[in-house]
């Protein structure tokens, strides 16, 4: 009974909590990108969009996601003051399904691909869930193209997340992924829906498999870092303080500096629902990018 429960709830969250955004606006007009292509990158091409202008924001999506549906409300607001560069990483939106294997460090060097194609020397770089890991894997390799590192509801390694959250990637099944709005968003912008499933199921074995960059690495990066968390998102709370900890964090800040890393816990709010606090996330955001 348990498993059946398990899945029915993310199926759940599949059908209604994912709801994507049909268009990117702003005032009630759909914004346009000023520019946006395909980066050739490690043999595959990953798909780009850059709005507004200023000191460059790289934005890297959750799993299963597009620069729409996870960013959609934000990119308004973002591009007002910076030139925001949003990227569809292997498989996902408008970047080709490919048989490469999926690894987290393979998708931080295409990043950094994709900053060496735009000729952007060093950027800030935010990342939610799926994208939030490979935003830490890219601190770890990049240093030097990183200026400050945004991480939301996400971790460097596989027990950041609740053991309830590790055993449900066991039991996801590609049919999951019916007639949900991720399949919705998948069929809009890819450029081959046939490869929707092959997606899917290299999806799920990249979920099942244990990652770890290093608490050595991390705590190596030099770059300051936002940690935004859902209080109930999934995440191990006592991990993530560990995590701080490892970043400069966690001291009595009224006997000692205040550390240039910074850690919010956002109240009542899980792993889907966190990322859709626009103003909440924004404001965050915008005072530490600042």
């Amino acid at each position: 009974m348990r498993k059946i429960n398990m899945l029915s709830m993310i199926r759940s969250i599949l059908l209604i909590a994912m709801t994507p955004f049909a268009t990117i606006q702003s005032n009630g007009q759909e914004l346009k990108p000023s520019k946006s292509g395909y980066a050739p990158v490690n043999g595959i091409k990953v798909y780009y969009e850059v709005y507004g202008e200023g000191r460059p924001l790289v934005l890297l999506h959750g799993a299963f996601y597009t620069i729409e549906m996870n960013w959609g409300e934000l990119i308004p607001e973002l591009s007002k003051t910076r030139k925001v560069i949003a990227i569809e990483m292997q498989g996902h939106g408008h970047t080709p399904f490919s048989e490469r294997r999926l690894d987290i460090a393979t998708l931080a060097s295409d990043v950094e691909g994709v900053m060496n194609y735009l000729k952007v020397d060093s950027a800030d770089v935010a990342g939610y869930s799926m994208g939030g890991s490979v935003a830490y894997q890219f601190a770890v390799n990049y240093p030097k193209r990183l200026r400050k590192l945004v991480i939301i509801s996400s971790t460097y390694k596989s027990s950041g997340w609740l053991p309830v959250v590790n055993g449900a990637f066991k039991d996801f099944k590609p049919d999951f992924f019916d007639n949900t709005p991720m399949k919705t968003a998948y069929d809009a912008v890819a450029p081959d829906k046939t490869k929707w499933r092959k997606f899917i199921e290299q999806m799920i074995g990249f979920a099942g498999v244990p990652f770890d960059v290093g608490d050595s690495n991390i705590a190596k990066i030099t770059a300051p870092v936002l940690l935004i968390s859902g209080d109930n998102d999934g995440l191990d709370k006592i991990e993530l303080m560990k995590t701080y900890q490892l970043l400069g964090g966690g001291i009595a800040a009224d006997l000692a500096p205040m550390p240039k890393s910074q850690l919010a816990i956002v109240p009542s709010q899980g792993h889907v629902s966190l990322m859709m606090q626009t103003k909440t996330i924004f404001g965050y955001l915008d005072d530490f990018l600042k």
